[in-house]
């Protein structure tokens, strides 16, 4: 019987294969503070890398609105950098980044809206798309980071990043009010741009 059962578990862990326990990395967070700070790492690559993006954006964008609205968060977003510092700072720690797999990958998928559209309303809708899934993935991490921050009662981190949660959630409220003031139902309409100024 006992064999009948090891074979039932073998089989079972087979067809569950997706479901194993993975290993951790030889550097994997065993703390977490540990795990707070290697967070940070990630987010401090991804704002950088956002800076170095969002000017390509801006450049794209069509509506003056969409593109003034960029160019604004491009200036929070530099700021936001800085207090990443500060916090890196509070904790002791360098500030360096560490690469932000789903940043790249949010960037990445920018980059294809730009090449599957043709500037003008629609391709100022996908940039509002793209740039909305960066807010709400900045959102949830920057919610993340803030509870973690208080959980570890590193509460000058935790004000700081709660600061920046505030500034990713209004430029997630920026972007839906750009998007629904005209640019969808343009888009829509496939009206052209007024390019005479």
């Amino acid at each position: 019987m006992k064999n009948t059962n090891n074979k039932n578990l073998n089989a079972s862990a087979k067809s569950n294969s997706s479901n194993s326990i993975v290993a951790p990395a030889s550097d994997a967070a065993s703390e977490l503070k540990d795990f707070f700070i290697d967070s940070l790492k990630d987010i401090y690559w991804a704002e950088n890398a956002l800076v170095s993006a969002l000017p390509k954006i801006i450049q794209n964008a069509t509506s003056p609105l969409l593109a003034s609205a960029i160019k604004e968060h491009l200036e929070v977003t530099k700021n936001q950098v800085v207090r990443l510092e500060t916090i890196f700072k509070l904790l002791g720690e360098k500030a360096e980044g560490k690469k932000c797999e789903a940043m790249a990958g949010l960037l990445k998928e920018g980059d294809s809206i730009l090449l599957e559209t043709v500037p003008g309303y629609v391709r100022d809708a996908g940039i509002i798309a793209a740039s909305q899934k960066i807010e709400h993935y900045e959102i949830a991490t920057y919610g993340t980071l803030s509870a973690f921050a208080k959980t570890l009662g590193e509460n000058d981190a935790a004000k700081l990043l709660t600061q920046t949660l505030a500034e990713e959630k209004e430029a997630d409220m920026v972007l839906s009010d750009v998007a629904y003031s005209a640019i969808n139902l343009s888009a829509v309409d496939n009206i052209a741009y007024d390019t005479n100024g």
